[in-house]
């Protein structure tokens, strides 16, 4: 089971990471298009009007994808922002009963924020909603998207609440971080 939950945890992650190859990948197109009809012009020739057609909508799409996709590799990474201050100045059992709340707090809003989220692309989906720009792109691929990120960040701080109950450290306090200045751990 571990592994799996690992392997859904990184293949979220790799997912985010192809949002933001494919939104770079785009940017370099229209800079590049544009570079080329700037060219034709200074040699006197009329510019093509190359471009990305809805560029910034579709990069939007991609940044929302990446960033909801990512949430679970970054909480088992021990990414996310976490005052510990509280914790290091109550007894081991305080931190303990703290952060089990702390995680189960979480996983109710995740799981709240991803059953409207499936309700939201379940009415785009009804409705057929697309979105304004010069492409028309069906909002139901951009929000199933982010449901599926809420889905697998709720699936990990499920993962996490359970070994917090089971008197295991969660994920993002079993990592070992490299120092940023010397590189060591």
């Amino acid at each position: 089971m571990r592994k799996a939950l690992n392997a859904l945890y990184q293949a979220s992650t790799a997912m985010a990471a192809c949002c933001l190859v494919v939104i770079a990948s785009l940017v370099v197109l229209q800079v590049f298009g544009r570079i080329f009809d700037w060219a034709r012009t200074v040699v006197g020739l009329e510019p093509l009007g190359l471009q990305v057609p809805s560029l910034a909508e579709i990069a939007g799409f991609l940044l929302v994808g990446a960033s909801f996709l990512a949430l679970s590799g970054t909480l088992r990474n021990g990414d996310h922002i976490r005052v510990a201050i509280l914790l290091q100045s109550v007894p081991k059992v305080g931190a303990r009963i703290l952060n089990v709340w702390a995680v189960a707090v979480a996983l109710a809003l995740a799981v709240f924020f991803t059953w409207n989220a499936g309700l939201l692309a379940l009415d785009s989906y009804k409705f057929n909603e697309t979105s304004y720009g010069v492409i028309p792109i069906p909002l139901v691929f951009p929000q199933s998207v982010m449901t599926f990120g809420l889905l697998v960040f709720s699936i990990a701080l499920l993962d996490d609440l359970i070994m917090a109950l089971t008197g295991k450290a969660p994920s993002f306090e079993t990592v070992v971080k490299a120092d940023p200045i010397e590189g060591k751990e």
